[in-house]
Formats: structure tokens, C-alpha cells, sequence
């Protein structure tokens, strides 16, 4: 069973887009998958609840136990944690429970800033664990076309985590997917929307092989 945890302490990165996607692209892989949400806000669940015949098994584990309560569930190919901003705690549960902690920022002074607290804590559990914990940055909310998109390759360099090939850009088809409990994936499969996110997917499977 492999942990991936989608974690950013600052809120608006596309975070839960990006663990729900995720989730659904594994599970269209023909992974075993469990999305769990440890927002105390819920978003995942909410997700998940909205779509009658929801394909992706959404739980609710929003106390710092994560670690422990997941050896507790019937073993999975993959669980995704839909992590909480603001939320020491939570955050170092998740980073506990994890194989490899996704951090998806937005390209923006502020968000680089922002992330700074969380990758001292995931390079303290790197080191912990003798680099069996896997770490990296994805560049979520791109804009196409503009130049921030590789500067802010080059601010996040000086953390010195790996940043992913793949990016996830600004698509109104995400939030209008999610409306309805879905995906991108599975409205528009040939979008590049799917695509992009099929990449991000495939991307850190190869890193977990």
C-alpha cells in the first residue's frame, strides 16, 4: 500500500482538486484506491457525496491519528490524503502516514512564502526515515501563456525538493466537474484537462515503483 499526501497549509492551491483527481486517475489505472479527507471543512466528502454513484471511497479522518488509523483499514493499492491547511498537526500525521507528500503550489510570491513551514517539516521526516519518504512540488493553477510559470520553478529550486514535469493549469472544468462529484476524466476523457492530469498521475507512480 502506497500513502500519497496532497498537503498545502495554505488554502485556494487546488489542493482537493488535485487529491480527488488523483485519486480517480489511480483508480481508472485499475488501482485499489481510498481518498482520504482530513480537511476538518470536509471538501472531499462533499465531493464525493454530491455523486449518487460515486466510484471513489471518500473517508473522514480529520484528527492527527492518520498514521494509525490507517493500519486499521483493509489494505489498499493506494490511499490519498486530502490534507488540511493551517493545521500543524494534521499536517505532520499525514506526513507520518506517508510514502510521498504532493505539494501543489500556486505561482505566486505568496504561496512560494507560504510553503515554507510545511517543507521544513517533510525534510524533518526525510531525514527521519532516511529518505524512504519521497517529496515534491507541483505547479497547480498555471496560467498558459504567462511568464510566472517558470519563474516560479526557479523560486521553488531553493527548497531543494524536486518539482514535477507535470502541471496542473487554471480549467474552469475543474470546479464545473467537481460541482457534480466528478472528474475531468470522466466528462471530457480527451480534454487536455484529463491529460494533464493522467501525467501528474503516472508521474508519481513511476517515482513510487
Amino acid at each position: 500500500m502506497k500513502v500519497i499526501a496532497v498537503l498545502n497549509q495554505k488554502g485556494g492551491s487546488g489542493k482537493t482538486t488535485i487529491a480527488t483527481h488523483l485519486a480517480r486517475a489511480l483508480q481508472i489505472g485499475g488501482a485499489d484506491v481510498l481518498l482520504v479527507d482530513s480537511d476538518p471543512q470536509g471538501s472531499a466528502r462533499d465531493w464525493a457525496a454530491v455523486r449518487e454513484e460515486q466510484p471513489v471511497t471518500v473517508v473522514g479522518i480529520d484528527r492527527p491519528t492518520i498514521e494509525r488509523d490507517l493500519k486499521n483499514i483493509a489494505r489498499k493499492d493506494f490511499v490519498v490524503i486530502d490534507g488540511a491547511p493551517q493545521a500543524a498537526d494534521l499536517a505532520v500525521s499525514a506526513i507520518k502516514a506517508s510514502d510521498f507528500v504532493l505539494i501543489p503550489v500556486q505561482p505566486s510570491p505568496y504561496d512560494i512564502w507560504a510553503t515554507s513551514d510545511l517543507v521544513d517539516l517533510v525534510k524533518q521526516r526525510i531525514e527521519v526515515t532516511d529518505g524512504k519518504l519521497q517529496a515534491a512540488f507541483v505547479v497547480s493553477r498555471a496560467i498558459k501563456g504567462t511568464r510566472i510559470g517558470a519563474e516560479i520553478t526557479e523560486a521553488l529550486k531553493g527548497y531543494g525538493l524536486p518539482i514535477l514535469e507535470s502541471r496542473i493549469t487554471q480549467r474552469v472544468s475543474y470546479p464545473g466537474t467537481a460541482a457534480g462529484g466528478s472528474t475531468v476524466m470522466d466528462v471530457e476523457p480527451g480534454s487536455d484537462a484529463s491529460k494533464e492530469i493522467l501525467s501528474l498521475s503516472n508521474e508519481i507512480k513511476r517515482k513510487l515503483i
